[in-house]
């Protein structure tokens, strides 16, 4: 997947508590990750073929968000070799050709042929010329390390 920018901005405008008006803006970015590293550990077999793991991994996005996220989560893997998982994600780089870090909760599903998942940015952990920022984001990938996300974001 090539190269992506922000391809949408969505604008609304508020009323504050003051009388004063407030415009919020969302951004949506999309663009492709790749897994450079991936760590997994089984802390308990659960019999018939269940586990749970500690994973940490490490990708690469480009596109919209340009950056390197670490990533530290728990992983359910169920009889059926589908899996369930949770964790959080420390990026670096930039968002939007904003530079700094955030955190986000990320959590999803394994169906046996990509993964799917949702994060969100964990309110406060935000830095740099990224401080404020507020967001949500899906990612799927295929067991090959590659995949694709939509991250909407704003500013406060």
């Amino acid at each position: 997947m090539g190269l992506h920018t922000a391809n949408a901005v969505h604008s609304v405008l508020t009323q504050g508590m003051d009388g004063a008006t407030e415009v919020a803006v969302t951004v949506e970015v999309e663009g492709s990750f790749h897994v450079t590293s991936w760590d997994e550990k089984t802390y308990e077999e659960l019999g018939g073929g269940s586990k749970l793991t500690k994973i940490a991994v490490v990708q690469r996005y480009t596109g919209g968000l340009e950056a390197t996220a670490s990533w530290e989560g728990l992983m359910l893997y169920r009889s059926d070799r589908t899996a369930f998982y949770t964790g959080l994600q420390h990026f670096v780089g930039r968002l939007n050709g904003l530079e700094g870090t955030f955190v986000a909760e990320t959590r999803g599903e394994f169906n046996g042929e990509k993964a799917m998942s949702e994060w969100s940015v964990v309110p406060g952990s935000s830095t740099g010329e990224l401080a404020g920022l507020e967001g949500s984001g899906t990612a799927t990938a295929t067991a090959d390390s590659e995949g694709t996300f939509t991250f909407d974001f704003d500013m406060h």
